[in-house]
């Protein structure tokens, strides 16, 4: 494939992920927290406290969505939240839900790629994401640029979807139950059955902690949710 192929590509899936989300942004949030019975939210809380201790004053939050986790770390109280998103449906909503937790001075959002972040070198104390690394165009790419806009010491952290290992009823709902009720829901049935291969195809649990230390970060964990259904994974930039 050439050059000018894979820019071509790579065009085409941004345009494709970008549409989806822009075509469920205005029932995103019904539908995360009424398909995973609301333990999306408990999942970004823990997500969260486990920051508490690092004390960050400036986060960046990649493939933010609706900033459920950009508001989530409010409690950490940072000095400036950076959201970013490729999709502008999700940051108009996400915008009205800042506004009304009056917390405009602290989170800003703007539209932005996880693998071409504008940021300079070294300015986050935090890079973060939820549910987001798994549509990354590049995941490597996009791993390193969390890399490189981290200070020395800062640390990333990814809460994202895991394959639970045994438990058929769960593999059930990822890849029958949850695009069959986002279809009542929602419409669009092509959405919500992105989700499932997208976790599919996902690396998880040491295979992803491998991947962050071959983005260049350290002391790679990960911390499984609710029987492995989701996963919290952390590292640091030394």
């Amino acid at each position: 494939m050439t050059t000018e192929e894979k820019r071509d590509r790579r065009i085409y899936r941004q345009a494709h992920v970008r549409s989806l989300f822009d075509s469920i942004a205005y029932r995103y949030d019904f539908l995360n927290h009424t398909l995973s019975s609301g333990l999306d939210i408990l999942w970004r809380r823990r997500a969260v406290r486990l920051l508490q201790q690092l004390h960050p004053r400036r986060i960046l939050d990649v493939a933010t969505g609706t900033a459920d986790l950009a508001i989530e770390t409010a409690c950490l109280n940072p000095e400036r939240v950076i959201g970013v998103d490729i999709s502008t449906k999700m940051l108009e909503i996400a915008r009205v839900k800042i506004i009304k937790k009056n917390l405009e001075d602290i989170i800003t959002l703007e539209s932005g790629e996880a693998e071409h972040l504008r940021f300079e070198s070294g300015l986050f104390d935090v890079v973060m994401t939820a549910f987001g690394a798994r549509n990354f165009e590049n995941l490597e790419l996009g791993l390193r640029e969390f890399h490189r806009v981290l200070r020395i010491g800062g640390t990333v952290m990814i809460l994202e979807f895991s394959k639970p290992s045994r438990s058929p009823v769960k593999q059930f709902y990822s890849r029958y139950l949850l695009p069959l009720l986002g279809d009542l829901i929602s419409k669009n049935r092509s959405a919500y059955e992105y989700l499932p291969s997208t976790i599919t195809e996902f690396p998880d649990g040491e295979e992803f902690c491998t991947c962050l230390l071959s983005a260049g970060f350290s002391n790679a964990t990960w911390y499984p949710q609710t029987f492995g259904i989701a996963s919290i994974y952390m590292a640091v930039k030394v």
